[in-house]
């Protein structure tokens, strides 16, 4: 029990040390942070992020959230800069240098080698009294009292709070771009997030499959118009076509439960009146919304006031957006 007392114990002072050093990092957001968010926003070249050691892996994730939100971005080791790849910087660019210390061997030799190809620097750096911070353009400072780590040795508070300062940078741009939903949706075509982001309504159904009777319709006629479109409903209009209600699998047993006598039934007589609908245009996940909000599993799709088929629950599990 003492074991897993201390386990607890360390796992919450791990997250209360991180938090804190986040919490210390808000009045280091000020003129300096502002004008930097400016100068890059109106930069026409890219943002090359660099370091070295978990410094780099840091680095690497800053540039997926950058590329990711419409801010093109590439990394850099700093280790390999100085043996080549500094090739790859143009005057245009700005280069973001990661370090804790902003004192090591690496970055004392590639910062004047950034200073003679023109690319302004952005030091995130943990001391301001560093070789990087006296020769960066703009600072953005990421010190920290101590890591979370019982020996102050491993980084962890430190590239926790690395990553947040590029998040802050990350999404400052993305504001100030108008970057929206849309917009990630052109950089996250792949996978479940993008299909909640692009996928729309017309995507998913079958246009061939539209069950539909008119008001005056028999029993059996629904029935037999249910069943051969295999989507648990069918849309019920009137003689200009135009939507009066829908009939569904659970309409038709209510109606047996509660009807002895079913000869002289028509559709509008069982039929629910204004079913939810949705447009062919919208989202899909907007249709998941709607079902979920209402607990029903189809949809009326529509396109303006034209009825042009279902969509199904179904339709919306088949892509893994339920």
């Amino acid at each position: 029990m003492n074991l897993l007392k201390n386990i607890r114990t360390t796992a919450i002072n791990v997250f209360q040390n991180e938090a804190n050093a986040l919490l210390n990092l808000i009045p280091e957001i000020g003129d300096e942070f502002e004008t930097c968010v400016k100068d890059v926003l109106n930069s026409k070249g890219r943002v090359v992020i660099t370091g070295i050691g978990k410094s780099a892996i840091v680095a690497n994730k800053i540039v997926a959230t950058l590329n990711s939100t419409g801010t093109p971005s590439l990394f850099m080791h700093a280790a390999d800069a100085i043996h080549g790849d500094l090739g790859m910087i143009k005057k245009e660019d700005f280069v973001i240098c990661i370090s804790k210390s902003g004192n090591t061997p690496e970055i004392k030799l590639l910062v004047p080698m950034l200073k003679t190809l023109g690319s302004k620097l952005i030091g995130l750096v943990g001391n301001k009294d560093s070789y990087l911070a006296k020769h960066s353009d703009y600072v953005l400072f990421t010190g920290i009292e101590e890591e979370a780590c019982p020996n102050n040795l491993a980084p962890t508070t430190s590239t926790t709070v690395q990553m947040a300062m590029g998040d802050a940078l990350a999404i400052c741009l993305l504001t100030a771009r108008g970057f929206t939903a849309e917009s990630f949706a052109r950089f996250h075509p792949g996978g479940t997030l993008g299909k909640q982001l692009y996928l729309k309504v017309k995507d998913v159904i079958d246009a061939s499959l539209l069950p539909m009777v008119e008001e005056s319709a028999s029993l059996k006629e629904v029935v037999l118009e249910i069943s051969s479109k295999r989507l648990g409903a069918t849309a019920v209009v009137d003689a200009a076509q135009n939507l009066r209600g829908i009939i569904t699998d659970g309409d038709l047993r209510r109606m047996l439960q509660n009807n002895f006598e079913v000869s002289e039934i028509k559709a509008g007589d069982i039929m629910t009146k204004n079913p939810k609908t949705i447009l062919l245009d919208d989202f899909a996940v907007k249709a998941v919304e709607v079902m979920r909000t209402f607990n029903i599993t189809q949809l009326v799709v529509k396109d303006n006031s034209s009825l042009v088929g279902f969509v199904h629950i179904h339709d919306l599990m088949k892509e893994g957006i339920v």
